[in-house]
């Protein structure tokens, strides 16, 4: 027997919304309390950490996480255009990226996080 029958075609339709509603309420709810929860225990590279003058210049802030760092240094590269157009990576450095990459007039772009690295705290 069809749910048409046994509730009537509109009893079956907001049976079938109230549902949804409460599994789409709940589902909110138990995303919004997960996310929460991730953002406040960051660790490894998306944890805030004190990084060097330097960077911190470059960046604009005494603390960042990795991603973020790295995220900024891209963003740079990108509106700068210093990515090599004959061999994309490869990153040509202005003197504002020389003050992050231990002075070298060019970097490729599996450099880019090693060389960051040196910026940030050693967490003991």
């Amino acid at each position: 027997m069809g749910s048409g029958r046994v509730f009537g075609s509109f009893a079956g339709r907001a049976l079938m919304a109230a549902a949804k509603k409460t599994t789409t309420t709940t589902t909110t709810a138990k995303a919004a309390a997960s996310s929460s929860v991730r953002t406040s225990n960051k660790a490894g590279i998306q944890k805030v950490v004190p990084v060097s003058s330097e960077l911190g210049k470059f960046v604009g802030a005494s603390q960042v996480s990795r991603t973020d760092a790295v995220k900024k240094v891209w963003e740079y590269i990108k509106l700068q255009n210093l990515q090599n157009p004959e061999n994309k990576k490869e990153i040509f450095c202005d003197a504002k990226l020389k003050t992050i990459f231990d002075g070298k007039e060019k970097v490729g772009f599996t450099e880019i996080a090693r060389l960051l690295s040196n910026h940030f705290a050693k967490s003991a």
